[in-house]
């Protein structure tokens, strides 16, 4: 607990620096939350270039309206809602402008999977990362306790909302979110795991 009340301060230090315009405290909270910013996001979007594109994106935002920040909040939940809030803007535009090829495909595992129409212009080289990338967060998602597996496949595959989540699981609104979270952290460190072993 001591642990995460120094992270906080540490974090609100350096949100008040940045604030300042202190480019070192920007590049440390970069430093300190990007990893986890893309790796969240790549979840989401199943696309190394968008994901990497909404980490930045995020950033900006979140730098943007520092003056916004609640010191009341953790900053790491902060960032994370506008990366989160970004990428489902992103994700409904990017629907708006695909069509759909077929229904969606469905594992053994009961997880969905829509296929889009992509840019023709991939290369073979990024099709296949992509692909390993999915694989690999499969493999992932398969590693994830019971119950944040559960979570993780109403929210992000069944794209339920919390609320409806909540409600599903006979759980608190709050817990729903927390737990979430930190399926997205377990998540993230098993991603960061596997691939670095590409």
């Amino acid at each position: 607990m001591a642990e995460a009340s120094k992270n906080t301060l540490d974090d609100l230090e350096l949100v008040k620096r940045a604030a300042e315009k202190d480019p070192k405290a920007y590049e440390k909270l970069l430093k300190k939350y990007r990893k986890s910013v893309y790796y969240m996001l790549l979840k989401m979007v199943n696309n190394v270039d968008d994901a990497e594109d909404l980490t930045q994106e995020a950033f900006a935002k979140a730098f943007n309206s520092l003056h916004k920040f609640d010191s009341k909040y953790a900053f790491s939940t902060w960032l994370f809602r506008i990366a989160t809030n970004n990428c489902i803007d992103f994700i409904r535009k990017k629907r708006v402008q695909t069509i759909s090829i077929d229904s969606p495909y469905e594992n053994d595992e009961g997880d969905s999977f829509q296929f889009d129409i992509k840019d023709p212009e991939d290369n073979p080289d990024e099709v296949m990362l992509r692909k390993q990338r999915k694989e690999y967060l499969s493999i992932a998602v398969e590693k994830l306790p019971a119950k944040y597996k559960k979570l993780v496949d109403l929210r992000y595959f069944q794209e339920l909302s919390y609320e409806e989540v909540a409600v599903e699981l006979n759980l608190p609104l709050g817990t729903v979110k927390a737990q979430l979270f930190r399926a997205r952290e377990l998540l993230a460190q098993e991603l960061k795991y596997l691939e670095g072993k590409m």
